[in-house]
């Protein structure tokens, strides 16, 4: 039954977000223009408050609906249908939701309702015109999910269309308005992941986030006070970077935890249109701190801003236009909303760029000179080095915008992409990162330097160059002797200057920071963020640079020219229990594996008889978890993701004698082909990462050879190729719920043993006659050892049974396997960096509620404190 109730709530509640989005901007527009004296100014302001609270409930009420339509399965809606299923868990219902493209807007209008309602708490002064700029922005982002449509026009894609109206043309609603699917097309096979419940979500909050300082920033050129603003814009930068960073490496983990082609970032668009805004961010935040100690770069500092929101309008076009096209894996259609996209970004960009414009020549610049020996000067050379680092992505990502506008105003161009974007990238990308590891530890130490009253600047650089020497050198040590795994690639010239950059970063922050710890850790920040950073460059040069694959091809065989050179020379064959030997480690496949609701380990398949519901099998025998006995033989069982299979991979390192499993899982998309997910190893010094790239197609027949037939006794021995097989008896069959058995039917199985390579197999072939005649077999398949047994007749007159056999090609993968250097280095100055941040977010907060070293909570804001990044 269609249930349109839930569909109206959440269209009405659009209609009431987007009006009193609009009340409030123009509320808010006007009280911002009136003098703080004036008694209409506050009753404007009022009803711009209340326009936003009301904008924000609408905004919940929005998301209740639509997650409503999800939760319960509501396939009458075309969003639910698209994009869930009914053997979803609650948590990747959660994923659901912003998965399509009116979901994700919805979730970035929350964070800026969630963002709007702190400012109006704490804004002050500043709240009619930063909010203004921000319900501005929550009319445009509203429309996009409004789904008006009037004539040809369309504004916004609603997530609340019925299927009917949305497969206006299928006959089904033609005959049957009223038909609801029994369920869902599913979600992503590879966004059923925990990151992808939580990523999201933060990285949204850092888009939101980055409208604040772009406010700030509006609201100082529109109320002409260019100075002030930067003071409560600060933290809120650093909050804006913070979590944007946390995102966008919460997405890389997720591509290392998922995605198989070997790595955490593959310079995608859609993973450029989110790093390019983040560099520019990055860079307007130190020139607002330059411009805050010394009252320099105060114009940069506006346009990095603006330029920093402008870039997330921009990136949001890219992703959502379908401009993207084939140029990217993961970007999303085009719904329509291309045209109302760019009026998005043209709005804001002309705007605001009309607005820096026209203030320009009244924003103060110093004109006095900086001494290269400054902090400041150092700074603002980084800043432009992470914006040039920006620009070069920036300009090859846009090429398919080039086309398509060229195309646009009638000029045909075909510029195409780089063959091999990784390596167009890197050799960018690389010395950009060594430019500002270089940077970064040079202008803490001049800063700290200032700080001393200009101590020698021999005293200043001399530990951090003793111990860069120092490390460097055991570092190259180290690697030739073999120790680190990456002897072949240590001299390498490129790699020795980001390793000499990297170190030297990182202990001329350490430097720094070990000094701040000793006075006031709260003004340590910067340092710490610092050092993030340098361990994260240390973990992408090793990670990626000394990558190490140990899966190498040396049978001197090719496996299929189909395959390519890549799977022919960097992956191993494993034949289903045949010991290999594969770098340091004898490598063994030993089966297949589905998970099963209640256990939390891995269930072998051949535990397992499947049944036509793909989501239900029968347990051949005790299911455990752990020692508890969970399913007994006979019992249903719950499949969680049946169209997962983990392939079960057995390391023993050839000389320590460790043993460990790995599970890397792959399943056979019909849309989307093979979509294999790595299993990984994390060790001390590096990863083990392992991903399946080809396996039988589990969708093909599999040819048996020719039936043979064996006539024993109860206690007789089979020889089959090399194994051994023993008939101990027969026994009614225990498998009647597969069998269906009425009164009269008789079922029976045969008791069997197969003495394997490495164990013993139980097999249980079953002879059954229905309605008194009708005789079938179920054969017992032991996929192990490629062997499929019948029990063909039985002669209870002389004791004789027949029994069946036939064999096929033994079950096999083709691995791929890579040792990854302390690429824990990553992750771990991921969160040292976000440490930084939050630390600088709180500094920075407290200091904007002094003035000039006023005594705040009893303590005095010292020159120096107010001086060090």
């Amino acid at each position: 039954m269609v249930n349109t109730l839930i569909g109206d709530v959440g269209h009405i509640s659009v209609i009431v977000a987007f009006v009193a989005a609009l009340v409030s901007s123009f509320a808010y527009f006007f009280a911002s223009r009136l003098n703080s004296l004036e008694a209409d100014q506050e009753s404007w302001r009022k009803l711009a408050r209340g326009a936003f609270f009301v904008h924000a409930l609408a905004v919940v009420g929005i998301i209740f609906a639509l997650f409503n339509i999800i939760y319960e399965h509501r396939y009458e809606y075309h969003y639910a249908w698209s994009h869930s299923s009914n053997h979803l868990p609650v948590h990747y219902m959660i994923s659901c939701f912003w998965e399509g493209q009116e979901g994700s807007f919805l979730l970035w209008i929350f964070w800026h309702a969630v963002l709007g309602l702190i400012l109006i708490k704490y804004s002050k002064k500043w709240e009619s015109p930063v909010m203004a700029v921000f319900s501005f922005v929550q009319i445009f982002l509203t429309s996009m999910i409004l789904g008006v449509v009037l004539g040809d026009f369309k504004l916004g894609s609603s997530p609340f269309i019925l299927m009917r109206d949305f497969m206006t043309d299928a006959p089904v609603f033609q005959m049957d308005p009223n038909f609801v699917p029994k369920d869902g097309t599913g979600l992503n096979p590879l966004l059923q992941n925990y990151w992808m419940v939580i990523h999201p979500p933060v990285l949204f909050l850092g888009f939101a986030a980055t409208l604040v300082p772009f406010a700030f920033a509006i609201a100082g050129l529109w109320k002409k006070d260019y100075s002030s603003w930067t003071k409560p814009a600060l933290p809120w930068a650093l909050f804006a970077a913070g979590i944007l960073g946390l995102g966008i490496m919460m997405g890389a983990y997720w591509a290392y935890e998922t995605l198989n082609f070997g790595g955490y970032w593959n310079w995608d668009p859609v993973e450029n249109a989110v790093y390019i805004p983040w560099l520019v961010l990055i860079g307007a935040i130190h020139t607002l701190i330059a411009y805050r100690k010394s009252r320099t770069a105060l114009r940069a500092t506006f346009i990095l801003f603006i330029t920093s929101f402008l870039l997330i309008l921009y990136a949001t076009f890219l992703t959502r236009s379908g401009i993207l096209g084939n140029a990217s894996v993961h970007s999303f259609t085009d719904l329509g909303l291309s045209g109302q996209l760019f009026t998005y970004l043209a709005a804001f960009l002309v705007l605001s760029i009309a607005l820096l414009v026209y203030r320009w020549k009244f924003i103060p610049a110093t004109e006095k000179e900086i001494a290269t020996y400054n902090g400041e000067f150092w700074v603002f050379i980084g800043a432009a080095v992470l914006c040039l680092g920006a620009f070069q992505v920036l300009v090859t990502t846009s090429i398919p915008v080039y086309n398509s506008f060229m195309g646009f105003i009638g000029v045909k161009t075909n510029v195409a992409l780089p063959a091999d974007q990784i390596a167009h990238y890197t050799k960018f990308q690389l010395w950009m990162g060594v430019g500002i590891a270089l940077l970064s530890g040079t202008g803490q130490l001049l800063w700290w330097r200032k700080q001393n009253n200009g101590e020698k600047i021999s005293d200043v650089f001399t530990l951090p160059f003793i111990f860069t020497a120092l490390f460097t050198a055991l570092i190259l040590l180290l690697g030739k002797m073999g120790v680190l795994g990456i002897a072949e690639k240590i001299n390498n010239p490129v790699y020795i200057i980001v390793l000499v950059a990297g170190l030297y970063a990182f202990f001329s922050n350490l430097r720094v920071l070990f000094v701040l710890l000793q006075s006031r850790v709260a003004i340590a920040g910067g340092a710490v963020a610092h050092i993030g950073v340098a361990l994260m460059l240390l973990g992408i040069l090793f990670s990626a640079g000394y990558s190490n694959i140990i899966s190498k091809n040396m049978s001197g065989m090719v496996y299929a020219r189909e395959f390519g050179d890549d799977i022919n020379r960097d992956n191993v064959l494993l034949w289903r229990n045949d010991a290999t030997q594969m770098g340091p480690y004898t490598v063994t496949y030993k089966g297949q594996y589905l998970e099963v609701d209640n256990i939390s380990e891995h269930v072998n398949k051949q535990m397992l008889f499947r049944l036509a519901d793909e989501y239900k099998a029968v347990a051949r025998g005790p299911l455990k978890d752990g020692d508890e006995v969970i399913y007994n033989t006979g019992d249903t069982v719950d499949l969680v993701s049946p169209e997962n299979t983990y392939y079960q991979v057995e390391y023993k390192h050839k000389e320590s004698g460790e043993v460990f499993t790995l599970y890397p899982r792959a399943q056979v998309n019909p849309e989307m082909g093979l979509l294999a997910s790595p299993d990984v190893k994390m060790m001390p010094g590096k990863d083990l990462y392992t991903h399946v790239s080809t396996i039988p197609d589990p969708n093909e027949e599999k040819e048996w050879g020719e039936l043979k037939e064996f006539e024993v006794k109860i206690g007789d021995t089979i020889f089959v190729n090399d194994y051994v097989a023993v008939l101990n008896g027969i026994e009614p069959a225990k498998d009647t719920l597969l069998l269906q058995l009425k009164p009269g039917d008789i079922a029976v199985q045969a008791d069997m043993q197969v003495m394997g390579e490495r164990r013993t197999y139980h097999a249980h072939p079953i002879y059954a006659i229905r309605n008194k005649s009708q005789v079938g077999q179920v054969p017992e398949e032991i996929e192990d050892l490629g062997m499929r047994l019948f029990l063909l007749s039985i002669n209870p007159e002389k004791g004789k049974i027949t029994i069946g056999v036939n064999t096929t090609q033994k079950d096999y993968i083709i691995l791929k396997a890579m040792e990854k250097p302390f690429i824990s280095f990553l992750w771990i100055g991921t969160i040292i960096m976000t440490i930084g941040f939050i630390m600088a977010i709180v500094r920075h907060y407290h200091d904007g509620k002094t003035k000039g070293g006023k005594v705040v909570a009893g303590k005095k804001t010292t020159t120096r404190e107010k001086q060090i990044a």
